[in-house]
């Protein structure tokens, strides 16, 4: 798989990793319509789900092949025959079919979860690489709990699944353990020490356990990582995945620190996702969720209010517009002065002079009832 390395693959599991929060679970038909504004927004991958886990989710994978055409279609595997045997049958009508196969990196995983030895866990990504090769051209692997993954061993890993055919080597901190210091030196020493990395593309996958999801992602791609597997809103399992929409701000906000890089996705349909994702999942956003939260472009605090009305930029990095909002919230509250309460007023017609605009400001601050009554009218 020929890959571009300025451009960043955003690798979307919204459908399947996020899908996985009790709670969360959607028809194929929702999928199908939430699919389709991915493909709108512009992610290059979307993860269809996880084919054998059961009918509905096989179901989902062969419906969503059918729905999309420029987006590339992903199944979830786990290292074995038979999942990897569902999973090609399920995207047989995939324009752009891939297969994501893996297995346990760590030694945690390897002796609590597969009760086996290195060896005998390499063999099997090797083996399961191999078959899901004989199906598709596109190969993604993951070497879950990398995050805490020996570090040879990991490498050891990386070649040899390289080796049998995997164009994408997935280097998931499944638990959310690592600091991004740890995760991006992660990436680089693999960057460094696996002979044949340049024939795959590195993806990311971070979970929040401790709230570090996308300063992980972030770490990865300024060492070397061009994949990111994240979901719209952080959802995802625990404390959710790295969230879409702030990998796509950061990428944006400060371009300059990434070069030529780029990706494909358009900001200014964030809201309107998000707001469809969380009603469809039943997943409501906390009000103070970066780029997309309630409150992201709200300001209460007088001293912040009137920076904001003298020039936008003293309080705000990203444009309203940029991630489909019309404008910015100025809400009056007890802490609101001034410029606040003027801006509201002229707002709504009103062009007080000095004298009486503070008496109208006494009366704001002082009268808590009416001050109720005012914010709701305004």
């Amino acid at each position: 798989m020929l890959h571009d390395p300025n451009h960043l693959y955003i690798f979307d599991t919204t459908l399947r990793d996020g899908e996985q929060v009790p709670g969360c679970q959607l028809t194929t038909p929702e999928k199908i319509e939430i699919a389709k504004d991915l493909e709108k927004l512009g992610v290059d991958i979307i993860e269809a789900g996880f084919p054998v886990s059961s009918p509905g989710d096989f179901q989902s994978v062969v419906a969503l092949s059918q729905a999309v055409n420029d987006v590339i279609i992903c199944a979830l595997t786990r290292a074995n025959q038979n999942d990897i045997d569902v999973a090609a049958e399920a995207l047989k009508y995939a324009k752009r079919p891939r297969i994501h196969t893996g297995i346990g990196s760590s030694d945690m995983h390897i002796k609590y979860k597969f009760n086996s030895t290195r060896e005998e866990i390499l063999e099997r990504a090797v083996a399961a690489v191999k078959h899901a090769k004989s199906y598709v051209e596109d190969v993604e692997f993951y070497a879950e709990d990398a995050g805490r993954a020996d570090l040879e061993f990991l490498a050891k890993m990386i070649e040899s699944v390289i080796a049998a055919g995997a164009t994408v080597v997935n280097i998931p901190d499944t638990n959310g353990y690592c600091l991004p210091d740890q995760y991006g030196a992660k990436i680089k020493y693999l960057k460094e020490n696996v002979r044949n990395i340049d024939q795959a593309i590195i993806s990311a996958h971070c979970h929040n356990d401790l709230g570090l999801a996308t300063a992980n992602s972030i770490a990865a791609i300024q060492n070397g990582a061009r994949q990111v597997e994240c979901t719209i809103n952080g959802i995802g399992e625990r404390a959710g995945n790295t969230s879409l929409e702030e990998v796509a701000m950061i990428l944006k906000v400060h371009n300059q620190s990434f070069g030529s890089l780029t990706s494909n996705i358009d900001s200014r349909m964030f809201t309107y996702l998000s707001r469809k994702v969380s009603e469809m999942m039943n997943m409501p956003v906390q009000p103070n969720k970066a780029i997309v939260g309630r409150n992201a472009f709200a300001h209460s605090s007088g001293i912040h209010q009137d920076g904001f009305l003298k020039h936008r930029e003293n309080y705000e990095i990203i444009r309203p517009e940029d991630v489909g909002l019309d404008e910015a919230d100025i809400i009056l509250t007890a802490r609101s002065g001034r410029h606040a309460l003027k801006h509201h007023l002229e707002r709504l017609g009103f062009h007080l002079e000095k004298m009486i605009l503070q008496i109208a400001i006494n009366a704001f601050w002082f009268w808590p009832t009416k001050r109720k009554i005012f914010v709701m009218m305004t």
